[in-house]
């Protein structure tokens, strides 16, 4: 076998590995979206700008593309086709541009998109007496975070002509006066960041694996092309 076949199964091998890693990585993140949305399902009828039920949705895409462009590096890998390789390339170029892009909105515009995220919530609020599913979402959020309003309990005054959702109360009462202090973004924001650290320690390892996916793809694209050039 020639030095340049021996580095080319080298590559195809090691690239096989770092793509089944970032297969096994996509299923995990999907894994863990999955699990955000059923524990969530109780306030499904929330604006998707609802802490967990973002972070949620954002890790079922995240992990689905990642399982799909895994099984294509993989793929490309085995069957060392130029034209997967390249197609792999420029996907996972795309999506590490676009994490990276992400990261650098998020912490930049924290602030901004906390507030519109927010404003959004009080929005919906408006209709929290004539859409029961809202209601049932808004009563169960504020039962299970013991809070109350979007960022204070005030925000029901306008909506509840001044007065407080009894879901704002311990259970068992049916007028809620004085209702809990807490604020229930910030409380969901909390249990949220609280419950995600594991994940987004996990996110790193996945975009090292990313990058290192991208630099094996290269090199194994040059092997190909050295292999053909050697056999012709």
């Amino acid at each position: 076998m020639s030095v340049s076949r021996s580095c080319l199964c080298c590559v195809k091998y090691l690239m096989f590995v770092f793509n089944l890693i970032f297969w096994l990585g996509g299923c995990g993140l999907f894994g863990v979206g999955v699990w955000l949305s059923f524990t969530q399902a109780e306030f499904s009828s929330l604006p998707l700008s609802f802490p967990s039920l973002s972070a949620a949705n954002l890790l079922l895409v995240a992990g689905g593309i990642t399982m799909v462009t895994g099984f294509l590096g993989c793929l490309g890998a085995l069957k060392e086709q130029r034209c997967l390789l390249v197609m792999f390339f420029v996907i996972l170029l795309l999506l590490v541009l676009t994490e990276v892009t992400l990261v650098l909105v998020i912490h930049i515009f924290h602030d901004k998109l906390d507030s519109k995220a927010q404003d959004e919530l009080k929005e919906g609020m408006k209709i929290y007496e004539t859409e029961p599913g809202l209601k049932k979402s808004w009563d169960n959020v504020q039962k299970m975070f013991k809070c109350c309003g979007v960022t204070n309990k005030t925000d029901w005054y306008d909506v509840l002509n001044g007065t407080l959702p009894s879901s704002c109360c311990s259970v068992g009462k049916d007028q809620c006066v004085d209702g809990w202090s807490e604020p229930c973004y910030q409380k969901a924001r909390q249990w949220l960041l609280a419950n995600i650290p594991s994940v987004l320690v996990f996110g790193v390892c996945i975009g090292v694996v990313q990058i290192l996916a991208l630099v094996f793809s290269m090199l194994m694209y040059c092997q190909i092309l050295c292999a053909e050039k050697h056999l012709d």
